[in-house]
C-alpha cells in the first residue's frame, strides 16, 4: 500500500514513489472517478460527459471553445465527447450564425431534465469520503492554487 510520506525529501529520497506529491493526487483522482462510475452508469454517462453537462447546466448554451476552456480540454478531445452526448439526445451542436468557425453546444430537454436525476451525485460522493465539507473546500483551494502556479513551469 502507498504511504503519503512527505518527510523523506530531506533524507535524499526525492526519487522514491512515496516521496512524490504527484502520485497520491493521481491515485486519488482515479479513485474518485471510480467512485463516480456506478452513479454515472445509472445515467448512461461517462465522467467526462458528466463534467461537460455540469458546465452546460450552469449556462445552457456555450461554444465548444468555451466548454474546452472550462474543462481544460482541447477540441480534439471535446468534439467526440460532444458527438456522443448529441447521439444520446442530451445536447445539440450547431454552427454559430455569427461565426461559422464556432460550434455552439446547447442542452436538449432531455439534457436539462438529466440534471434532476444527477442532483444527488455530489452528496452520495460526499458520504463516501471521510472528511468534512470544510476540509474538502480547503483541499479544493489548495489544488486550485497549485494548478494555477504549476502552469508557469
Amino acid at each position: 500500500m502507498y504511504l503519503c510520506d512527505v518527510n523523506n525529501v530531506e533524507d535524499n529520497k526525492q526519487l522514491k514513489l512515496k516521496s512524490q506529491l504527484c502520485f497520491p493526487i493521481y491515485a486519488l483522482a482515479r479513485d474518485i472517478v471510480a467512485a463516480y462510475r456506478p452513479l454515472l452508469e445509472a445515467l448512461d454517462l461517462t465522467y467526462p460527459q458528466y463534467l461537460a453537462l455540469l458546465v452546460l447546466w450552469e449556462k445552457e448554451e456555450q461554444s465548444v471553445s468555451q466548454l474546452g476552456e472550462q474543462l481544460d480540454l482541447d477540441s480534439g478531445t471535446l468534439t467526440p465527447l460532444l458527438k456522443r452526448l448529441e447521439q444520446k439526445g442530451l445536447v445539440n451542436r450547431k454552427r454559430s450564425t455569427t461565426d461559422e468557425r464556432s460550434v455552439l453546444i446547447s442542452l436538449t430537454e432531455a439534457g436539462s431534465k438529466l440534471q434532476f436525476e444527477a442532483a444527488n451525485i455530489p452528496s452520495k460522493l460526499m458520504e463516501a469520503m471521510p472528511v468534512s465539507a470544510a476540509e474538502l473546500k480547503t483541499l479544493q483551494h489548495i489544488i486550485c492554487k497549485i494548478r494555477k502556479n504549476i502552469r508557469k513551469i
